[in-house]
């Protein structure tokens, strides 16, 4: 097949199923259960603008334990998939559907999207870890509703903007007007450099305004060890549709690192150490630190196995419901893609 050609239809999919004695209350959040996390199903095709104009969309359905949190909770209630919930912490989502077209370097989605925020992501087979970052869950948005452009100014440079109706909203939304954008740039080989950010109204029912930003830096150590930081930034306020004369505040802060080692082709090993600062109110605050270490085991392409342990402290108890604000726990999923 040539350089130019139609890109096709593609059609796919994952289940992950999964244990932990844990409660984070993000994603993992029915503990000491075997559970469904997410039987998830896609269908798209890519829009490829290197041989002129092309057009492609995406359409993504998932069902499990992390179907409420993959929601448009940004939403009113009973609007786009909210709501969709089946009981014993399971339930729906479409957490996309959108069209796309490109020309040249140039690609504009336009409908319900995944965030270009961060570094970990919903998608299961996404991640290295079983467990979420404290970060990923409270600092950023999960989904947009509204239209992202994406420029290749050259291999090195890649730059997004777009504009949004918040954080996870869906095609019925509640909320303002936001800004999506952002600029990868790879200063080396082994060196990635990420800012994204977002600004203006959040949603979520509330006037609350401000800005938010994400940084990553992934840098390839050796041809076996990689590292990643990632640090964000979160500052909304404002007043409650539902209370007016209230405040409401988001200030936010973070520093997570990772770490990973392949040990073969079939084995690797990960690390995860993060502080997350929040304040809610004035006088509010609170200081989250997490601990995670885990294993890929990879015997198939389409098989993985992700067994970790993971420890949170917690003593203003945000988050973390367990005795004296300390847990650790174990946790493991298996994903199997097709």
């Amino acid at each position: 097949m040539g350089p130019c050609h139609e890109s096709k239809l593609d059609v796919g999919g994952w289940v992950q199923v999964g244990y932990h004695t844990y409660n984070t209350g993000m994603f993992n959040n029915y503990p000491d259960t075997v559970q469904l996390h997410q039987a998830w199903g896609y269908i798209g095709k890519e829009a490829d603008g290197s041989c002129g104009f092309d057009w492609g969309f995406r359409f993504d359905y998932v069902y499990g334990t992390d179907g409420p949190d993959t929601q448009a909770f940004g939403n009113p209630p009973g609007s786009w998939d909210v709501d969709w919930d089946a009981g014993n912490y399971y339930g729906h989502a479409i957490p996309q559907a959108y069209v796309e077209a490109a020309y040249g370097d140039l690609s504009i989605k336009v409908g319900h999207f995944f965030t270009i925020a961060g570094y970990e992501v919903v998608p299961a087979n996404g991640n290295f870890f079983y467990s979420h970052a404290f970060t990923m869950y409270n600092a950023e948005p999960f989904t947009h509703t509204g239209a992202l452009a994406t420029y290749e100014a050259n291999d090195d440079v890649t730059v997004y903007g777009g504009w949004t109706k918040g954080w996870d909203t869906g095609f019925d939304t509640w909320g303002g007007d936001n800004f999506l954008g952002g600029i990868s740039l790879a200063l080396t080989e082994d060196i990635t450099l990420i800012y994204t950010t977002t600004f203006g109204k959040i949603g979520f029912g509330t006037s609350a305004s401000g800005y938010s930003h994400s940084i990553v830096l992934d840098v390839t150590l050796t041809e076996k060890l990689n590292y990643v930081l990632l640090s964000d930034f979160m500052d909304y306020n404002g007043a409650p549709i539902e209370d007016p004369a209230g405040d409401a505040f988001a200030h936010r802060y973070s520093v997570a690192n990772y770490l990973f080692y392949d040990l073969s082709d079939c084995w690797s090993a990960g690390v995860r150490f993060e502080w997350f600062n929040t304040k809610l109110d004035i006088g509010d605050r609170a200081d989250l630190y997490e601990l995670t270490f885990g294993m890929n085991y990879k015997p198939h392409p389409n098989l993985i196995f992700r067994p970790e342990i993971r420890w949170d402290k917690d003593d203003d108890g945000f988050i973390v419901p367990a005795t004296d604000n300390d847990q650790l726990g174990f946790g493991m999923d298996m994903i199997l893609t097709f």
